[in-house]
C-alpha cells in the first residue's frame, strides 16, 4: 500500500479489512503517521511471513529542518527550545552524513512505541516522565543529500530495519550545532517491495468493488526473492509438510547454486506453489519451519 499522511499503519490495516471484507491483514514495518508511502499488506498465509522481514532493508526520501528541534523529533512535536540560527553549507551537511553512514548504535527517540519496563516510550513521554531507552545497533547502508535551501535539507536515506530516521534526524542536528527535525518523510521500498508497486486506499477501494482486487495481490512465491528455490515431489512434498528436517544433498537442485548453504530455502512442490520456508539447521540440514497447509 501507499499510506497516506495522518494514518497510522493500524489504520491502513483496519481500513484494508473492510475494503477487503477480510479480518487476517497485517502489515510489514511500522510508518509514523506523518510519513508516506511503502507499506506492504499480508494477507491470510501471508501474514505468518512478517517474520523474515523485520529486520529487512528499507528505502526512504524526506526532508531535515535545521534550526529547530522538537520534543518527537518531527514536525509533529513542541519545540525544545529557542529557534537557532541557520549558517550552513551542503558541505558542512554531507560530512556528517558521511559520519553517520556504517553501522551503529542508535538511541530510539522517547516518542516511540519502544517498552520501558512495560510501559511504550510515548506515554511516558506524554506525561512528561523520564524516558530511558537503550541504544540499539542499525546500519545506515546509504545517506545522500539531495538538496539544501533555506534551512531545508531533502536527502534519501537506506536503513536496516529498526533505524528510526527522525533520531537520524535529530543527531544530524546536533551535530552541525543548530538543532533540527524531521520535516517530512515518504518510504520508497521495504526490502523487495517497491514504491512502483503500490496501490493508495482509493485504489484498492475501487478494485475490490471492480471484482479486480486480485490484480493487486503479490502471490506467495514471489515473496523473499534473495533466497533460493527447491522443488520438492511425492514423499519429500509430504515429509516436508509435516515438517521434518530434511538434508540438502544436491546443491545443484537449487536455483542459483550459492557458495554457501543459504539461510532458508523456499520449497515449491510440482505445482510450483509454495508449500514451506525451510531454516538451514547445520552442514546440509534444513528444517520447515513455516509449512503452509
Amino acid at each position: 500500500m501507499d499510506k497516506p499522511a495522518g494514518f497510522t499503519s493500524h489504520d491502513v490495516v483496519a481500513r484494508a479489512r473492510r475494503i477487503l471484507g477480510i479480518r487476517q491483514i497485517g502489515h510489514f514495518g511500522t510508518l509514523d503517521p506523518f510519513a508516506t508511502g511503502v507499506l506492504p499488506l499480508s494477507i491470510g498465509k501471508a501474514t505468518r511471513f512478517a517474520q523474515f522481514y523485520l529486520k529487512s532493508r528499507k528505502s526512504y526520501e524526506g526532508a531535515i529542518r535545521f534550526g529547530v528541534a522538537t520534543d518527537t523529533y518531527d514536525a509533529t512535536g513542541r519545540p525544545s527550545g529557542e529557534p537557532a540560527e541557520v549558517d550552513l553549507t551542503a558541505a558542512e551537511i554531507e560530512h556528517v552524513f558521511a559520519q553517520l553512514t556504517g553501522r551503529r548504535l542508535q538511541t530510539p527517540p522517547p516518542f516511540s512505541a519502544k517498552r520501558v519496563a512495560g510501559t511504550r516510550a510515548y506515554k511516558l513521554a506524554r506525561q512528561q516522565k523520564p524516558v530511558d531507552l537503550k541504544p540499539v545497533e542499525v546500519e545506515i547502508y546509504a545517506l545522500e543529500l539531495l538538496s539544501f535551501e533555506a534551512e531545508v535539507a531533502r536527502f534519501a536515506v537506506e536503513c536496516s530495519g529498526g533505524t528510526y530516521v527522525r533520531s537520524l534526524a535529530h543527531e544530524i542536528g546536533g551535530k552541525l550545532g543548530c538543532g533540527a527535525h524531521l520535516a517530512g518523510l515518504r518510504r520508497t521500498a521495504v526490502a523487495e517491495f517497491t514504491e512502483a508497486q503500490s496501490a493508495t486506499l482509493e485504489k484498492l477501494d475501487e478494485a475490490a468493488k471492480a471484482g479486480e482486487a486480485g490484480r493487486l495481490l503479490i502471490p506467495l512465491e514471489a515473496l523473499l526473492p534473495q533466497f533460493p528455490e527447491l522443488m520438492v515431489r511425492g514423499g519429500e512434498e509430504k515429509s516436508i509438510r509435516h515438517g521434518h528436517r530434511f538434508e540438502l544433498a544436491q546443491v545443484a537442485r537449487l536455483s542459483g547454486q550459492p557458495a554457501r548453504p543459504p539461510s532458508l530455502l523456499k520449497i515449491l512442490n510440482a505445482d510450483r506453489r509454495l508449500i514451506a520456508v525451510a531454516r538451514h539447521v547445520e552442514g546440509a540440514i534444513y528444517h520447515p519451519g513455516l509449512v503452509l497447509v
